[in-house]
């Protein structure tokens, strides 16, 4: 079987540390938006952006979560921002085992930046709205991709969905999480 190309859009979130003076509207509307009744609570701990802050040297970097990783990285390498040094996970957009950044408080489960999906389709991000000094910047490209990675990817969402639809989210969710703690 023969498989081609096809382009998909990659969505991303720019981050000009330059500009960024951690007012945290990013995370205080993100928590927000995926509370479970939207807009109904306002916890950073669930927001799938975070603040590096570090006032007393100026230091300002908001990371956005990006996929699990079920293992610990071996990567312990260490940066210097305006002369004081932080370790690589700080700077990591990773759920893991190591650390409780982007992890649902209540369950455990990994966060991911969804880039607000439920927004409507030319809407950009809400932390990307909120951010008064445009440290944030929403782009979007068209990317080639396998057709057959691109298809397991539908084939899995489509699976998900209909697991959702059939079993709800929250029994969905619960039993991810008992397959999670046998491993």
């Amino acid at each position: 079987m023969i498989m081609g190309k096809t382009t998909k859009k990659v969505k991303r979130i720019r981050i000009d540390t330059d500009k960024c003076n951690g007012c945290r509207a990013c995370e205080v509307i993100c928590s927000s938006f995926h509370a479970q009744e939207k807009y109904s609570i306002n916890n950073p701990a669930r927001a799938r952006i975070r603040m590096v802050i570090d006032p007393l040297n100026n230091v300002y970097l908001p990371v956005y979560a990006g996929e699990y990783t079920p293992a610990e990285c071996m990567g312990r390498d260490k940066y210097v921002v305006d002369g004081k040094e932080y370790e690589e996970c700080a700077f990591c957009r990773a759920s893991c085992p190591s650390r409780d950044a982007f992890k649902e408080p209540d369950s455990g489960l990994p966060l991911k930046c969804d880039m607000c999906e439920e927004l409507e389709e030319d809407e950009e991000p809400l932390c990307v709205k909120w951010c008064i000094n445009d440290a944030l910047t929403y782009e979007e490209r068209e990317e080639e991709v396998d057709e057959e990675e691109e298809t397991k990817v539908e084939e899995m969402e489509d699976g998900l969905k209909a697991l959702r639809d059939k079993f709800g989210l929250e029994n969905l969710m619960d039993g991810v999480a008992r397959l999670s703690k046998k491993d």
